[in-house]
């Protein structure tokens, strides 16, 4: 009957016909298709998204076009403030929870089903642009927005989620997963607070973490729109990008002991100079990654040599390691080919190095029927499409431990992001937020 029903009576006057002469026996079933004609209509409000989106820029908006809003500061509460009072109007109930996140909740019309999670985060990178994060939480506020103007409530209770700290270590999302480590609370971050003082800032408490914890199947899925800051999509003229996982990444410490001297009177076959094993440490990361077959990528990212003067050889380098891969085999797998050539290079500067562990973020494959529901929401609005992996890490990754996640790409021009030059076309940004409309009600169909 459903087959028949599908192919043969999506126009609602047969769907009338059919339940006036008694063929649908069943309410549930009844109610099910009409519901399904009720949203086929539903579609976002792009000029209301995209100028909520420049509402949302100018919130800790700089000189340069972007934004430093990083976590934690004024101008973070301040659109954290902004977006409550918007859900507010829609029938959600704001709050911030203990990990600093704020999280809008709206109940379902079924008693005991589980919530469906939209969102992202609105923090930047120092000196970001104003897309990253941004698109996929205002998507989900007009989503919500919406689905409230219709007088549509879905089945499932409904949680907008807004992560705290997603840029310098998903703090909020990794808090939920279970994830977050005690000393990371002691970590400084650019907004000159801790995190563990961020997390009061914003209405959390760091001494009760261990209460935001969600459990497996307390969440039926969560979705996420972002942009997909690298440029295969906008070459290639793809409207949306399905995502298939979501890279591992793994940060390391790494010390490099030489000895300090003076540079004019050590002669160059006396020096155990850290920053030349610095440098050789540099190059052997990029060639060891550069050479593995696979889709892995390695990076130094930050260097400081001390004592840091020009007539002095440096005795000591710190310096990180960044290896991201899509599974935390293959980031094992590089690390441990590059630790086998430390040695040659400690031989050959009479250094000595060490490496500490200081972040973690699992890899995360989506779950594959939201992916083909995705993909069948751009379709159906005629929209191309493509499966991709993420190389930068997401939120979705942290909720993918407890609950299926499917997450939605959009172009981003050039590939530029984490700078005040990122920019998703007006069009691109309605796009994916139809695509999360409709992604979201088939799953709150699917999933009764």
């Amino acid at each position: 009957m459903d087959k028949y029903f599908r192919d043969e009576f999506m126009d609602r006057r047969h769907f009338n016909r059919l339940a006036g002469l008694g063929w649908l026996g069943l309410q549930s079933r009844s109610q099910r298709w009409f519901d399904l004609l009720s949203d086929q209509n539903l579609e976002v409000d792009g000029t209301r998204l995209n100028d909520r989106m420049k509402m949302l820029a100018t919130f800790g908006a700089n000189a340069a076009g972007g934004i430093d809003r990083v976590a934690f500061s004024d101008a973070n509460i301040e659109a954290l403030d902004w977006m409550s009072g918007l859900l507010v109007e829609v029938g959600f109930t704001p709050s911030a929870d203990f990990a600093g996140n704020l999280i809008a909740t709206k109940p379902g019309s079924e008693s005991g089903a589980s919530p469906i999670m939209l969102g992202s985060h609105v923090d930047s990178v120092p000196g970001g642009g104003n897309y990253d994060g941004q698109i996929g939480s205002m998507a989900a506020l007009e989503v919500a927005t919406t689905l409230a103007d219709a007088g549509y409530t879905t089945r499932h209770p409904l949680e907008i989620a807004v992560f705290t700290n997603e840029e310098a270590g998903k703090t909020g999302s990794r808090a939920l997963a279970g994830e977050l480590e005690a000393f990371e609370l002691d970590i400084p971050t650019a907004s000159g607070f801790t995190i563990g003082e961020g997390l009061r800032r914003l209405g959390g408490n760091p001494d009760r973490l261990e209460e935001v914890r969600r459990s497996e199947g307390s969440v039926e899925a969560f979705l996420e729109l972002h942009i997909e800051q690298g440029a295969v999509l906008y070459e290639d003229e793809i409207d949306v990008g399905v995502v298939e996982g979501i890279v591992g990444i793994m940060r390391w410490n790494v010390t490099v002991e030489g000895k300090t001297n003076h540079a004019g009177t050590t002669p160059m076959n006396r020096r155990a100079d850290a920053m030349v094993a610095a440098a050789r440490f540099v190059d052997l990361v990029h060639t060891t990654a550069l050479q593995m077959s696979g889709r892995q990528v390695a990076t130094v990212g930050r260097l400081e040599a001390a004592p840091g003067a020009p007539n002095v050889i440096p005795g000591r380098v710190t310096m990180t390691l960044e290896i991201r891969d899509l599974s935390m085999e293959g980031i094992e797998k590089v690390y441990n080919e590059i630790g086998q050539s430390v040695g040659r290079i400690e031989d050959q500067t009479e250094t000595r190095f060490s490496f500490e562990r200081f972040y973690t973020s699992r890899a995360a494959p989506t779950e594959m029927w939201i992916r083909d529901i995705i993909e069948k929401s751009a379709q159906g609005m005629g929209l191309s499409s493509r499966r991709m992996p993420s190389g930068a890490g997401h939120d979705a990754q942290s909720i993918a431990l407890f609950a299926p996640v499917g997450m939605i790409f959009v172009p981003s021009v050039d590939g530029v992001s984490h700078a005040p030059e990122e920019f998703t076309e007006p069009q691109d940004i309605t796009n994916g937020a139809n695509v999360l409309l409709r992604t979201l009600l088939d799953v709150d169909r699917t999933n009764t």
